[in-house]
């Protein structure tokens, strides 16, 4: 299995200084993320658009597939892309805590079991930029969640709320996270046509049997909480 996971892409070699220096980095991310995201999450001083952005899966994700891949091996890949959802979470949660006087236990136990999970997706995710079919399928895996995920927010549109005109500009921002992705993952167009190819396939299977709802029915409807 080693073996084969060599073929796909080989480990840059780096320094003890470097892997540290990319762990921290990754820690320093996570702090800021969590504490803008935290301190965004009162739609009365922030426009509500920070909110949305913050209390979805498309962000985290984005921002996880891009440590994973650009790290110098799966394995600081997975400590890189854990010591940022755990110092995201820490921050984000300490401060609901203390500063804000509220214990949200299920959504702790939702994002520490991602956080848990983490470090298996980051190392799969590191071959992302590597050759081959499975290289591919890895890579076209975080922007079916950001296309499927952005495409539900349709059902997020509510006509009566004063609040609706941030529906597109959500889906802007989804765009915006998928364009960025197959601008940086792909190594030559023919990967990217290949990619392109199995995110549409995914897309519409997940999209037809209503995947993404069904595992997170919570985030169907992003904006009731601001009716």
């Amino acid at each position: 299995m080693y073996n084969k996971l060599i073929g796909i892409r080989v480990a840059n070699k780096s320094t003890t200084k470097q892997k540290i220096f990319s762990i921290v980095n990754a820690i320093i991310i996570g702090v800021i993320l969590g504490l803008l995201a935290k301190i965004v999450d009162n739609p009365s001083y922030f426009n509500p658009i920070f909110t949305n952005i913050g209390d979805r899966l498309g962000i985290w994700v984005f921002v996880a597939t891009l440590l994973s891949v650009f790290s110098y091996s799966p394995k600081l890949a997975a400590v890189k892309v854990f010591a940022f959802f755990g110092s995201m979470l820490t921050v984000y949660y300490v401060y609901t805590t203390l500063v804000l006087h509220f214990f949200p236990e299920r959504e702790i136990v939702f994002w520490s079991i991602c956080a848990a999970a983490s470090p298996v997706c980051a190392y799969i995710m590191w071959y992302a930029r590597g050759i081959g079919l499975f290289s591919n399928i890895v890579s076209a895996l975080p922007i079916t969640v950001l296309l499927s995920e952005g495409f539900e927010l349709r059902n997020a549109y509510l006509p009566f709320h004063s609040h609706y005109y941030l529906i597109p500009w959500l889906m802007g921002i989804y765009l915006i996270m998928i364009v960025v992705l197959l601008l940086t993952i792909p190594k030559s167009k023919k990967k990217l046509l290949a990619i392109l190819l199995i995110v549409i396939i995914l897309s519409l299977i997940m999209i037809y049997f209503n995947v993404f709802s069904r595992l997170f029915p919570g985030m169907n409807s992003v904006l009731q909480s601001m009716i």
